[in-house]
């Protein structure tokens, strides 16, 4: 690579050249390239090899293989976002062209804003018409599943990120006395000690990005946010395959379908790969495509972010070991000395969110400071209340979550004299319509998801409690 000089404006096309799993060592092998430049090599591995893996399920991971290719290849995709994109082994339909499509439109939203592009109507995925030839790998949709019934074990992954959204499930699940492996990708430690405080079977895959890429953000690539959570769900289905489990549990809350309204422009969701949308579409893939009995979804998509932090204020087994804080996870630049930075538009909703269900005297240990009586911290918590600023491009929840949260810390003893409660109160709070501010009536549950029947009952009961 250190022959390649990487231009970005005289690039016209990029390659998804292939993708290999080597069942002996368990390394997935994804392949990428511009134009007739040399191929880059990202390696994704999974612990536990050798694998057996029979005809039935080797299909089924050809299947699941390609669609990591695919949604993963977005990473290097946008370093210059050329108008020609190329398969040059496999080929797919024009459902799963749509499908793709949808992701890197939609998962690139932020990236394309803050590079002021439009990707919309110029990503193209190529595929062949329903009456081609019978040669591609990816079977095409007739109205019907062409996934095979892989007889796959009543066992969950569970993804985990470190925050208290995954640690929420994670115990959801231990009530219900479903299995399930914490499951997570890549090397942060903060990950690591959240993962094995739950005291259950843990899975940790590495993802290996193409060194090439590191190089050609020196050389001008553009940069920005991807849809993550598509890839990791991506990397996960070829997990639970390898595993033998039958369901893939994350943890997104209904406001992750909401994005931030920017005037001028069309909504922009910063964490687009956590919506409903695409967990349906996601989730329809792969029972239709890869494992007709593999369950993908969220198991806190019926909740809002209020009702979930609720939730894990009911313990405080975990207090010293999550942080939501995004700055611990940063591939490149400086990350905070605490679990907590307490500047970041995470630490300030994560502390919004638990102050109305928990003692402040348990909420500042956690942080090691109170978030809100700094006024410096003003502009940061206007933006959560989306006062004069839209909603931060960062995973947080619902304006109204946050003016609700800030009008109950309002009315408290124990918060209404800290600085940026007080000016709430002073200052934003009588241009506001004190109906629409109650927390209760966003702590019920919606009906919108894909939670397994047997499984939501005692959710639900679980949450009102």
């Amino acid at each position: 690579m250190s022959e390649y000089i990487f231009k970005r404006e005289s690039i016209k096309s990029f390659h998804f050249t292939d993708c290999h799993f080597d069942a002996q060592t368990g390394v997935a092998s994804l392949q990428y390239a511009f134009d007739n430049g040399p191929v880059f090599v990202e390696q994704i591995t999974f612990p536990g090899a050798p694998f057996a893996i029979d005809a039935v399920k080797q299909q089924a991971l050809t299947h699941a293989l390609q669609t990591l290719h695919l949604i993963a290849g977005v990473s290097y995709y946008k370093a210059a976002v050329p108008e020609t994109i190329i398969i040059d082994n496999y080929t797919i339909d024009i459902e799963t062209a749509g499908f793709l499509t949808s992701i890197y439109e939609n998962g690139l939203g932020e990236f394309a804003y803050r590079n002021q592009m439009s990707l919309r109507g110029k990503i193209k995925f190529p595929y062949i018409p329903s009456s081609g030839s019978s040669s591609h790998l990816l079977p095409e949709r007739e109205g019907k599943t062409n996934a095979s019934t892989l007889d796959l074990n009543n066992h969950a992954l569970v993804a985990i990120g470190g925050g208290k959204d995954s640690l929420v499930s994670i115990e959801s699940l231990r009530r219900m006395r479903i299995a399930q492996t914490v499951t997570w990708i890549g090397s942060a430690p903060l990950i690591r000690s959240c993962a094995e405080r739950t005291g259950l079977p843990l899975l940790n895959i590495t993802r290996q990005l193409a060194p090439e890429m590191f190089a050609m953000n020196k050389q001008g690539a553009l940069n920005g946010h991807i849809p993550v959570t598509a890839i990791n769900s991506a990397i996960l289905t070829v997990a639970a395959l390898l595993c033998n489990a039958n369901q893939i549990v994350f943890s997104n809350e209904r406001s992750a379908s909401y994005g931030s309204l920017i005037e001028g422009t069309l909504e922009v969701n910063h964490q687009w790969s956590k919506s409903w949308d695409f967990e349906q579409n996601f989730a329809k893939h792969v029972q239709h495509f890869i494992a007709s009995d593999l369950h993908y979804y969220s198991l806190l998509r019926p909740f809002s972010e209020l009702a979930v932090a609720r939730q894990f204020a009911k313990t405080d087994f975990y207090d010293a070991h999550f942080s939501s804080c995004n700055r611990n996870f940063h591939i490149l630049g400086e990350r905070p000395a605490q679990r907590w930075c307490g500047v970041c538009p995470k630490c300030h909703f994560v502390f919004l969110a638990l102050a109305p269900f928990m003692p402040k005297p348990r909420l500042m240990a956690i942080f090691g400071r109170n978030l809100l009586d700094e006024a410096e911290q003003t502009a940061g918590f206007d933006a959560l209340l989306e006062f004069q600023d839209h909603k931060p491009f960062e995973c947080v929840g619902e304006g109204k979550e946050s003016r609700a949260a800030m009008a109950a810390l309002a009315k408290s003893p124990s918060w209404r004299e800290d600085f940026i409660v007080k000016r709430f109160a002073r200052d934003i709070l009588p241009q506001l319509n004190y109906a629409e501010l109650s927390i209760e009536p966003l702590l019920v549950a919606d009906d919108e998801h894909a939670i397994p029947r047997a499984m939501w009952e005692p959710i639900r009961a679980s949450f009102s409690a």
